[in-house]
C-alpha cells in the first residue's frame, strides 16, 4: 500500500554526494538493485492478489486454521501493525533524511519498495487464518459482481500508480536517471484524471480488493477492518505532509473528495479539521 500524492511534471531537486560524481560500478548496481527491489515488489504484488482472493498461492489467506483462535488474532495483529509501521515510519521526510545518511538517495525509494516487499512476504508466511464465515453470496449475479469489484481494485490500484509516475513511486526513475548521469528530479504536483475525481484513488483500489469478497470468513473481516483503519490514519498523516511541501494541497483538498466521488466539501473539512487538529 504505498503512499502516494497526485503529481506528474518535474522540478530540479537536491542531490546525494554520490550522484555528481559516482563510478559507473555505482551506477550500475544502483540500477540493478533498483530493479532487483523492484522485481521482488511484483511478485510480492502477484502473491497478495492470490493471498486475499484464495486463489492460486500456497498459503492465501483463508487456509486451514491451525491455531487457537486467540493466538492467531494476536500474531495476525502483530503482523499487519509491523507492516503499519514500516510502511508509514520509513514514508515519513524525517526518515528519509536519516536514511540518505546512510545510503544514497537515489536508492532510496527502492529500499522503501524491497522492505515493503519483506514485511509483506513476512506476514504471508506467518499469518495465521482465523476460521468462521460472516457471509457467504450464493447468488451467481452477486459472486460475478463482488470478483469483478475485486479484479476491478486491482486494475484502478495500477492505473492511479501509472497516471502519476509508476516508475518514480517504485524507484525505477531515480536509479535510471542516475545511470545514465540525469540530475535527480523531484516531481512537481498537479493533479492528473483520476486524481480529479477523488485524492486517493490509489487507496479506493486496495478498499474494494479488501472488501469485494464472496465469502466473508472471520479472518477475512478482521484484515479488512484492520488495513482500513489504517488507510484512514495514514491518509491524515501522508495529507498533513502534502500540505506542508505543497501548500497548493490544501486548497486541492477543499475542492476533491477524499475517497467516494461526488461527496463535495464536507468529506474534505472534516479531513481539514483532522489534519488542522495535527492527527
Amino acid at each position: 500500500m504505498h503512499s502516494t500524492m497526485p503529481q506528474q511534471t518535474s522540478q530540479p531537486g537536491p542531490t546525494h554526494n554520490l550522484e555528481t560524481t559516482p563510478s559507473n560500478l555505482g551506477r550500475v548496481l544502483a540500477l540493478l538493485y533498483g530493479f532487483a527491489s523492484y522485481a521482488v515488489g511484483l511478485v510480492t504484488f502477484i502473491y497478495l492478489m492470490g493471498f486475499i482472493g484464495n486463489f492460486g498461492v500456497p498459503k492465501s489467506m483463508d487456509s486451514a486454521s491451525a491455531a487457537p483462535v486467540s493466538t492467531a488474532l494476536m500474531i495476525d495483529l502483530g503482523l499487519l501493525a509491523l507492516f503499519a509501521l514500516q510502511h508509514s515510519v520509513m514514508a515519513r521526510p524525517g526518515f528519509k533524511r536519516v536514511l540518505t545518511r546512510v545510503i544514497p538517495s537515489v536508492i532510496e525509494r527502492s529500499t522503501y519498495v524491497l522492505a515493503s516487499s519483506v514485511a509483506l512476504l513476512f506476514l504471508f508466511w506467518q499469518w495465521r487464518p482465523l476460521g468462521g464465515a460472516v457471509w457467504d453470496v450464493h447468488s451467481s449475479i452477486g459472486r460475478v459482481m463482488l470478483y469483478s469489484a475485486y479484479a476491478f481494485g486491482w486494475l484502478l490500484l495500477f492505473a492511479a500508480t501509472f497516471v502519476i509516475n509508476h516508475f518514480d513511486l517504485f524507484g525505477l526513475r531515480q536509479v535510471w536517471r542516475h545511470l545514465v548521469g540525469r540530475p535527480q528530479q523531484k516531481l512537481r504536483f498537479v493533479t492528473p484524471f483520476l486524481y480529479r475525481i477523488v485524492r486517493h484513488p490509489l487507496y479506493v483500489g486496495w478498499l474494494l480488493i479488501f472488501w469485494s469478497a464472496p465469502i466473508m470468513t472471520l479472518t477475512h473481516l478482521f484484515f479488512a477492518v484492520v488495513t482500513t483503519a489504517y488507510i484512514l490514519i495514514a491518509i491524515q498523516i501522508e495529507e498533513r505532509d502534502l500540505i506542508r511541501e505543497h501548500p497548493e494541497y490544501a486548497e486541492y483538498r477543499r475542492r476533491v473528495p477524499m475517497l467516494i466521488p461526488g461527496t463535495g466539501n464536507s468529506s474534505a473539512q472534516v479531513g481539514t479539521t483532522a489534519v488542522n487538529r495535527g492527527a
